[in-house]
């Protein structure tokens, strides 16, 4: 799959979704559904987004026992999505079963990608309340070389340690970052952020914006920005 510019569709329902969407009458944008929007509409969302013509990302990032999250994966592969992601932190044997619970019977599935750490995390918090002594670059690099043991397609992870993990992961591992934000927009609950010129720099696969977009006065105008800043295009 090529890189591509991800619309982060948080949205309380279908209907303030379909507004947005309609607004689109040229491009078909990548798609990103997380569980605000999930949980309110559940797998309809999915199937409209797609009735529609739109790729999907379904960002669930499922973290639980490995039995539970190859159920759940199983009951997700059911439905034509293209991308969906589990936590690196569930374990090298959870991603393993998440793994074969979304492969079905003819080998086909969809991208799945490891949340390594949130971008609403920093430093400070990952030491002082998550208690992981290592600094963000080696707990991020550790959790991305577990999601390639694993057998995964690639991770989330900031914009600014896309770089490092093509390092250690090998080019081919994919980096989906958000934390995407325009020059001198607002950073909002993020915490490491780029833009998306220097996204696409520092080896950026698929970059994922929300608010800079969905709250824009031109949201398909802000939407073209974001694609001719990260891949050229206008």
């Amino acid at each position: 799959m090529k890189k591509d510019v991800i619309i982060a569709c948080d949205f309380q329902s279908w209907e303030k979704t379909k507004e947005f969407l309609n607004l689109f009458t040229e491009e078909k944008p990548f798609l990103k559904i997380g569980m605000e929007l999930f949980y309110a509409e559940g797998p309809q969302a999915v199937r409209e987004m797609k009735a529609r013509g739109h790729k999907i990302f379904l960002d669930l990032k499922l973290h639980d026992i490995p039995n539970t999250v190859k159920k759940a994966m199983k009951s997700l592969s059911n439905l034509d999505i293209d991308m969906c992601n589990v936590h690196a932190s569930g374990t090298i044997e959870m991603m393993k079963a998440a793994l074969e619970g979304l492969t079905k019977a003819d080998g086909s599935r969809p991208l799945l990608i490891a949340v390594t750490q949130l971008t609403s995390t920093d430093e400070q918090r990952l030491h002082d309340e998550l208690l992981i002594e290592k600094n963000m670059d080696e707990t991020v690099m550790h959790y991305a070389k577990n999601a390639a043991a694993a057998g995964l397609d690639g991770v989330v992870c900031s914009p600014l340690e896309a770089e490092k993990v093509k390092e250690v992961c090998g080019n081919s591992f994919l980096t989906v970052t958000p934390g995407i934000r325009f020059e001198g927009g607002e950073m909002g609950d993020q915490k490491r952020v780029t833009t998306p010129s220097r996204a696409r720099e520092i080896g950026s696969d698929f970059i994922v914006i929300g608010r800079p977009i969905t709250d824009a006065p031109d949201p398909v105008e802000a939407y073209r920005q974001a694609v001719n800043d990260f891949l050229g295009e206008k």
